[in-house]
């Protein structure tokens, strides 16, 4: 505010976005506050990675399973054997056999009823010969193995089989249907990041505005400075906030990759590179969050206490997870109408190009879109700051107009 109280007469435009953006900016760097800000996603980033280390293990525990033989003895043995040719030759694609029974000359085994009652690893059953081998197992277990069993089985059965011929293997860096499948996941994840950011760090624009409120200080502000400016310095101040969150969080991830020996090489090349590509995150994440901080301002405008906020902030945050929902799906649907339609709508155009960045080489995209969403950045950041006038402020047309009636009828009545 002192910048505001030396500066003769009315500030420009800019400058006094500028130190609007350098008040905020500081206040929040340097409060108590900032640290717990900056600790808050170790949390839910601690979950996950739990939950997907257990995930991950009971996955691999849910895949491990056996198929169980009961067979006559020397019918065992020949599976049993046979399988293990066949693992060392094949992999680990041969699933494991356990002998569950011995069953004698004559004698059958109930596979179906040793399936329903029975506990542990064993998805499927093998009865009958050599020659007729039965598969007793579910549909989806029954197609995956049936031929494996009949190999197995035809293996046993005639224990001089010529081994399998030696393959020989040429083995290429990448291919075309590997490098658009790496490409496509690496805009999907790239979209993922960037939406989470923005939800995550946007909020902050409509508790700093509401308190604001709360104290007049804003009413202040708008006194000194045109209001457009005032949205635009919170803005690049909580924009100058998160990028020092992210800054942080991605120098603590960054050693934590380090460690393990993490590269980028083990993803496909982005269309436009990987330094480029990160230029552009970086720049569509400015964007989303201006346009969508630009949202809330309007919405913090409107808003008189925090329940207020949150009833009015819902719709939004929910239509934003639809627009991401809308920009996923364009991801597959390169050069249909619902790319276009995801690349021109100003909140998914962010994550769609992003998307395209991850697909596809070409830059001009980039350098339009740009222009188009610094464009709506202005026109949301100019509504609400005409909505907070109006709303908050009681000042514009509508205001000046009642305002003169009132004083003409005091003019009359005097």
């Amino acid at each position: 505010m002192s910048d505001l109280a030396e500066a003769p007469g009315r500030l420009s435009f800019w400058r006094a976005a500028m130190v609007v953006a350098r008040r905020d900016f500081l206040a929040i760097l340097f409060g108590r506050s900032f640290i717990m800000f900056l600790l808050g996603p170790l949390f839910p980033v601690g979950v996950a990675l739990l939950a997907g280390g257990i995930g991950a293990q009971t996955q691999s525990v849910a895949m491990s399973v056996d198929i169980g033989i009961a067979m006559q003895a020397q019918d065992n043995e020949a599976m049993l054997r046979a399988r293990d040719e066949l693992a060392r030759e094949i992999g680990p694609a041969i699933p494991r056999m356990v002998v569950l029974e011995t069953v004698g000359a004559g004698e059958s085994f109930d596979g179906m009823r040793a399936l329903e009652t029975g506990e542990g690893r064993i998805a499927a059953v093998v009865t009958g010969t050599l020659a007729a081998p039965q598969l007793v197992a579910t549909s989806g277990t029954m197609e995956r193995w049936r031929g494996m069993v009949a190999l197995i089985a035809a293996r046993a059965t005639n224990a001089q089989a010529v081994a399998l011929p030696e393959v020989t293997t040429r083995e290429v860096a990448t291919s075309g249907a590997t490098r658009n499948t790496g490409r496509l996941r690496t805009a999907q994840g790239g979209q993922l990041i960037l939406f989470l950011l923005i939800m995550l760090l946007a909020s902050m624009v409509l508790s700093n505005l509401v308190e604001e409120k709360t104290n007049k200080i804003i009413e202040v502000l708008a006194a000194a400075i045109p209001m457009d400016a005032v949205f635009l310095g919170k803005l690049f101040a909580m924009l100058g906030i998160s990028a020092v969150g992210i800054a942080v969080w991605g120098s603590a991830g960054a050693l934590i990759l380090a460690a393990t020996d993490f590269s980028l090489s083990s993803f496909a090349i982005p269309g436009v590179g990987w330094p480029l590509f990160f230029v552009l995150g970086a720049v569509y994440f400015a964007m989303g969050y201006l346009l969508l901080g630009s949202i809330f301002l309007a919405i913090g405008s409107m808003a008189a206490t925090v329940r207020d906020v949150q009833t009015l902030s819902m719709p939004v945050t929910m239509g934003q997870v639809l627009v991401f929902f809308l920009a996923s799906m364009a991801v597959t649907r390169n050069g249909e109408w619902m790319e276009y339609a995801a690349m021109a709508f100003p909140l998914s155009s962010p994550f769609a190009m992003l998307a395209r960045a991850a697909t596809d080489e070409a830059l001009w995209p980039h350098l339009v879109a740009i222009g188009w969403q610094s464009l709506c950045v202005a026109v949301f950041i100019r509504f609400g700051a005409s909505l907070f006038r109006r709303k908050v402020m009681k000042s514009g047309p509508r205001g000046s107009r009642k305002k003169s009636r009132r004083g003409k009828a005091l003019e009359t009545a005097a």
